[in-house]
């Protein structure tokens, strides 16, 4: 009887240590699957976030260039406009400095 209950004693151990070791196990690998899951989750991340980056990059270029055509649409109208008002009043401008310069003509004469 001493003996079986040594046995058994040792044998309960033995399923102890097995179980203990079992679940070392089970811990080690859970932690390792969530290392990798935690990694790819960081390059996915990575991932996303260069990907945001060059479309925000892309609309901010976009955004620039069509800012550029509005100034030199604007600047072009402006000029144009310039020029046709300038161009309305050239006669004008004209006769003036030639009536000025005939004024001086006949001061100094």
């Amino acid at each position: 009887m001493r003996t079986e209950v040594l046995r058994d004693i040792k044998k309960t151990e033995e399923e102890y240590r097995t179980t203990i070791q079992a679940a070392q196990e089970e811990r080690r690998h859970r932690r390792s699957q969530a290392e990798l899951e935690a990694d790819n989750l960081v390059t996915k991340a990575t991932g996303n976030a260069e990907e945001y980056k060059k479309l925000k990059l892309e609309e901010a270029r976009r955004q620039a260039a069509s800012r550029h055509d509005d100034i030199l649409r604007e600047g072009q109208a402006r000029a144009a406009a310039l020029k046709q008002k300038g161009t309305q009043r050239l006669d004008k401008a004209v006769q003036l400095l030639v009536g000025r310069f005939k004024e001086q003509l006949h001061v100094s004469a």
